[in-house]
Parts: structure tokens; C-alpha cells; sequence
């Protein structure tokens, strides 16, 4: 039987790197998704203190998923050789850390530009990512995100189809729900074969981020179907966003009232594991 591993973006219960861990060790999660360690990006976290971070985990019985790095989240008309400067730290910080994944994006437009219509330049931008992860043995993952050219399953396969097994894909069905993409079965069925883990995060239709289980991302559905699919157990990574970060109602590009509402983002971490527990 294939099973479910859990794992968690535990930077959205406390910046502290330690905090992180008892929270982790307290609600039974294994596994952790890096993205910031007291407060620092892994993609500007010095080396020494990735080593310290290392130690730690070990010492807590933690291991690394994946890292949630920000490479891709830039204009194409950004200093591109920069970025990869950038990805080269954050995959010495992987090999360090012991990740076999990073989750990468595939890039914004230009001012004025679409960027549905820049399909070769972003191949271009994402083989040099792919080539230096090779390097590293590194496996990268793109997640869907707004605004991005793999923001709708057709074009996020193109991307996976094109890279042929070498860039697979983080399934985020709250993020379809949040582009007014219904997550299953189309979409899931389309990525199936290339989804190397999950973000678990819940969404409404009309905009709002919501506990797992409560909103429209078929959540319970996609993991049963993957469960079937899958061929070896599989991370699912929480990264619930319940409290609503700055600028979402731009990003999704509609104005909302969360009917969710938390004291402080630990108790928003705490009821997005707790209902996550409940959906499985």
C-alpha cells in the first residue's frame, strides 16, 4: 500500500528555526519543506548557518522533503545569469540539507508582454535551472502558481513533457481553485504521471484560502486517486497559507472577506494540520 508522508512549510508557524522544529515534533510531522530559517530565505541563508540547520534537524529525527526555493519567481527580463548564481547556493543548501526535490516556477513576463507567448524563452531559462540541478543531483519541481507561464495544467505540461522526466511537477490543486481551474480530475489526470508530491492547500473559488477539507481543491479525492496511481509512498507538504499573506486579493485578482480567521499564525498552523489529520 502506498503511503502518504507528511511534510509542512513549518516557517508559516514561526520564524525561529527552533520553534519550527518543536512544532513539528508536537504535531508529528517528519518532514519539513524549507523555505526560511530565522526569518532568512534558503536562497541568502549563509552555508555555515545551512550546516547548523543540518545539525539540528538530525538531532530532532527531522529530515528535508524538498526545498521551496523561490528560483523562477523572476521577470525574463531579469538578470537571469544572477538567478543562477542563486541557484547554485540553494542547491549546495539541498545537498547539504539531504533534499532530493526543489520547487522552482516558470517566470513572469516583461512589462507589456504575455507570458503565454514566451514559451521558448522560458525553456531557455528553465534548461539552464534543469542543467545545474543535474549537476547537483537535484530533481526540480514546478509548482503552479498565478501568473506564471505553468499556471494552467496545458502549459505546465508542456514544460514537463519538453524536460521529458528531468523537471517534475509540485501538484498545488489550491492554486488551480485560485485560477478558477477545477484541480480534478482534469487537471490532475493531465499531470498525474510527472507529479513528484503534493502542496496541501484548500481554496474557494471565489478567492479564499481555507483549511484543508473546506473549500474546492478535492483534496480527499486527488491523494485516493494518487494513492492508486502512485508506484512508491509520496510527500504531501502542507503549506496552508491560512493567514492571508499581503497582496493575495491582487494576486488572484479578487476582493474577498476569509471566512477563516486566526489569532496568530500558530494557530493557523495548528488547525491547518489538525484538519488536514481529519480529511485523511
Amino acid at each position: 500500500m502506498v503511503n502518504l508522508k507528511l511534510s509542512a512549510f513549518a516557517d508559516e508557524y514561526a520564524d525561529s528555526f527552533e520553534e519550527q522544529l518543536m512544532a513539528l515534533e508536537r504535531f508529528g510531522i517528519k518532514n519539513l519543506e524549507v523555505r526560511h530559517l530565522n526569518g532568512k530565505n534558503i536562497s541568502v541563508l549563509p552555508l555555515d548557518e545551512v550546516k547548523d540547520a543540518k545539525r539540528m534537524l538530525d538531532a530532532s529525527g527531522i529530515r528535508v522533503s524538498a526545498i521551496g526555493s523561490p528560483l523562477g519567481k523572476i521577470r525574463l527580463d531579469g538578470d537571469i545569469k544572477a538567478h543562477i548564481e542563486t541557484a547554485r547556493r540553494i542547491f549546495e543548501s539541498a545537498n547539504i540539507l539531504g533534499a532530493p526535490f526543489v520547487r522552482v516556477f516558470s517566470f513572469y513576463a516583461p512589462e507589456g508582454k504575455s507570458i503565454a507567448d514566451m514559451k521558448g524563452e522560458v525553456l531557455d531559462a528553465l534548461e539552464r535551472l534543469v542543467m545545474l540541478a543535474r549537476a547537483h543531483g537535484i530533481t526540480l519541481c514546478h509548482e503552479n502558481e498565478a501568473k506564471i507561464y505553468g499556471d494552467i495544467p496545458s502549459r505546465e505540461k508542456e514544460l514537463l513533457d519538453h524536460f521529458s522526466g528531468e523537471l517534475k511537477c509540485v501538484f498545488d490543486m489550491g492554486n488551480f481553485v485560485l485560477e478558477g481551474i477545477d484541480p480534478y480530475p482534469e487537471a490532475y489526470d493531465l499531470l498525474k504521471k510527472d507529479i513528484a508530491y503534493f502542496h496541501i492547500k484548500d481554496a474557494l473559488f471565489q478567492g479564499a484560502i481555507v483549511p484543508a477539507g473546506k473549500g474546492e481543491a478535492k483534496i480527499k479525492e486527488i491523494l485516493s486517486a494518487h494513492r492508486d496511481y502512485a508506484q512508491e509512498d509520496f510527500f504531501v507538504s502542507l503549506e496552508p497559507h491560512l493567514q492571508t499573506f499581503a497582496g493575495l486579493n491582487a494576486l488572484v485578482g479578487r476582493s474577498f472577506t476569509n471566512p477563516y480567521q486566526y489569532a496568530d499564525q500558530k494557530a493557523a498552523f495548528g488547525d491547518a494540520v489538525e484538519k488536514f489529520k481529519e480529511l485523511i
